[in-house]
């Protein structure tokens, strides 16, 4: 594998998981339209961090951010409690507004610099690994510099004065992954509790509120850190896709976590793969592949998933219809109509089926041993005339 393939690949891998971790509690509080909401309102402040210091890698940028994502949450809860709009439109009116304000700013001063429309909405992972981390050995030191200037005389020039210790992108990623994960750690009881029981954490004497702006904040800053790489497009794909696949496997917070992770990390190592053999927007293929692995899941995942609903709605259908046959055959039992109420070819006309329903409803009650047949006749099984009973006292 090449190094350039390499570097994208472990840039999507630590993207996916920074994302997934905060992306768990957004959908578990149901508030998954807040990561696009942050992830373009904080467009303004990272055009006035780059005013201030006229660089695109200053860690001021992912300050400024995740102060404007949390300036964002503030304005939509400030909304929300005057009960004039709902959270949805409060998100609606507030992150338009902040990010025409950031996309004004840039038409109007930065217009000549990277920092364009185009990066912000869509990013590009295949240039991420350009932007190298390197650390020049030569600005330790004057005395260090000048040992260094005569051993590279020494070795006729075959000497660097700088070591290449990979992407930028990969090392903030990194730190905000490790970040997420502490805080994770650390506050685990609290998120759970704030996030399932607001009120009850309340009592305890936590603070859902500062634990939900904490929240937000590194929402924030995992947003602004992923953008310049992957784009706001992506960015909320990964916030959202693995955690929501991930709530459709398991009802436990800790394994919900450990699966967004990983269902991240393959996402994003197939999305890869899928953009370099047909040559597209590898944020693009990976977005594409993280609903593909929802899709999936969401239609085969047991007990869940919607065959499974759809086979579980089908055999309720039958066991209803199975116990309607067995309380018709047990209310007849033993009285002088009980015969002309059995029979198998007029069955469906006392229950108001149709005939082809009505012949299946039998077989199936056949096939679970409820009813006999013998002639024409449908006869009680001791098993059928228990679930009559039990049907009957319900």
């Amino acid at each position: 594998m090449q190094i350039g393939n390499l570097d994208i690949i472990l840039i999507a891998v630590t993207t996916a998981s920074a994302c997934a971790l905060p992306g768990v509690f957004l959908v578990l509080r149901r508030m998954t339209l807040m990561s696009d909401a942050i992830s373009h309102a904080i467009l303004p402040g990272i055009v006035l961090a780059f005013f201030l210091t006229h660089s695109l890698s200053s860690p001021l940028l992912i300050l400024a951010a995740g102060a404007t994502g949390v300036l964002t949450v503030v304005f939509v809860e400030l909304l929300q409690k005057t009960k004039l709009v709902k959270e949805d439109a409060a998100i609606g009116l507030t992150f338009p507004a902040l990010f025409s304000i950031g996309v004004i700013l840039i038409s109007r001063y930065a217009s000549n610099i990277h920092l364009d429309i185009d990066a912000v909405l869509l990013g590009e992972l295949a240039y991420a690994p350009l932007n190298r981390l390197e650390v020049f050995i030569a600005d330790l030191n004057p005395l260090f510099l000048y040992v260094i200037l005569h051993i590279q005389v020494l070795l006729q020039g075959y000497f660097s004065f700088s070591f290449d210790l990979g992407p930028l992108s990969l090392y903030v990623m990194g730190g905000l992954l490790i970040l997420n994960l502490v805080f994770i750690l650390i506050f685990y009881k609290e998120l759970k509790l704030a996030t399932f029981d607001a009120s009850l954490a309340a009592t305890l004497g936590l603070s859902p509120v500062l634990i939900h702006y904490g929240l937000m904040t590194l929402v924030s800053m995992t947003t602004v850190g992923a953008f310049d790489a992957v784009g706001s497009i992506l960015v909320v794909a990964l916030i959202v896709g693995p955690p929501a696949t991930a709530y459709l496997m398991t009802d436990s917070l800790t394994r919900m976590l450990i699966l967004s992770v990983i269902i991240g990390c393959v996402n994003a190592v197939i999305g890869y793969w899928l953009a370099y053999l047909s040559n597209v927007s590898i944020a693009g293929a990976i977005a594409s592949m993280t609903f593909i692995v929802f899709v999936l899941v969401f239609l085969i995942v047991p007990n869940r998933g919607l065959i499974a609903i759809a086979r579980r709605h089908i055999r309720q259908k039958w066991e209803f219809a199975q116990t309607m046959l067995v309380i018709h055959l047990f209310n007849h039992e033993g009285l002088p109509e009980a015969e002309a109420e059995s029979e198998v070819a007029h069955l469906h006309e006392h229950l108001q089926w149709e005939p082809t329903f009505a012949s299946r409803v039998v077989k199936y009650a056949l096939n679970n041993r409820y009813v006999s047949q013998k002639s024409a006749q449908l006869f009680l099984t001791d098993r059928g005339r228990t679930i009559a009973q039990q049907a009957l006292v319900q």
